[in-house]
């Protein structure tokens, strides 16, 4: 059985966080481990405390996971703090699996969830480690330093992102404008592709990026290649949203048990 490890934060509404990556992983056939990274309290209306572990115990869970029962694949969520990215990063350098990046800057709900200085050594130190980086807009902007307003801006961030070292970026749309699609855009070396798809009016979006992501490690710990993986992700997070279970009063989960073609 293909084996994924998601290094992320928790989410006790379940819709997003190692919950949501978990349910992700099974959903695609992969035994799924967590190491958890920071606590937080949030429902589908709210966000509250946030509760950062030492990045030492961060680090005793990702030893105890890789001498026993190694992942072929793994990707990070919300890290929380400049100690754990570093740590981590330090860490990949090691590591003999793919490492999918999620850069989890803000939460949902507007709740920061790494600081300025976390985010110039999440730029500086774990990129350069990733096999794959996937961003939001907002992220892309935030990392690259340039804005982005239309597809040529998208390719531009794409290129400044590649070259921190990361092997392929994925720039996801969904925060480009109210037009009828979403288009996504992976820089994969020196290859482009473009995954679009309709875009869906709901409020039940809580968890996107993380589900998204971790279809990605999914695909990867199961031998797929990187746009095969990214193609399968994004098929499957579309009929997550599409046929969303309406749960909670406020921004609510995916549909987590939505078909894979």
């Amino acid at each position: 059985m293909p084996v994924a490890l998601t290094i992320a934060g928790s989410d006790p509404s379940g819709g997003a966080g190692i919950q949501a990556d978990l349910k992700t992983f099974h959903q695609f056939g992969a035994y799924g481990e967590a190491v958890i990274t920071l606590l937080t309290v949030q429902n589908t209306r709210r966000a509250g405390r946030v509760e950062v572990l030492p990045a030492t115990l961060v680090l005793e869970q990702l030893e105890a996971v890789l001498e026993d029962i190694p992942p072929a694949a793994a990707k990070t969520g919300a890290l929380g703090s400049g100690e754990i990215v570093s740590a981590l990063a330090r860490a990949a350098a090691g590591f003999r699996f793919p490492l999918v990046v999620d850069p989890v800057l803000i939460g949902k709900h507007g709740q920061h969830l790494l600081d300025a200085q976390a985010m110039d050594l999440l730029r500086d130190e774990l990129l350069p480690r990733a096999a794959l980086i996937t961003p939001n807009v907002p992220e892309a902007e935030a990392l690259s330093g340039r804005a982005i307003r239309g597809p040529e801006e998208v390719r531009q961030a794409a290129e400044i992102l590649r070259a921190t070292g990361a092997q392929a970026v994925l720039i996801k749309g969904g925060h480009l404008g109210e037009g009828g699609e979403v288009l996504d855009v992976l820089l994969d070396g020196g290859d482009w592709h473009e995954f679009p798809a309709a875009r869906l009016a709901t409020r039940h979006t809580h968890g996107t990026g993380c589900t998204y992501s971790a279809a990605i490690t999914a695909g990867l710990a199961c031998g797929q290649t990187l746009p095969a993986a990214v193609a399968r992700a994004k098929q499957y997070l579309h009929e997550a949203i599409r046929t969303a279970p309406s749960l909670g009063s406020g921004c609510g989960p995916l549909n987590h048990h939505a078909a894979i073609r």
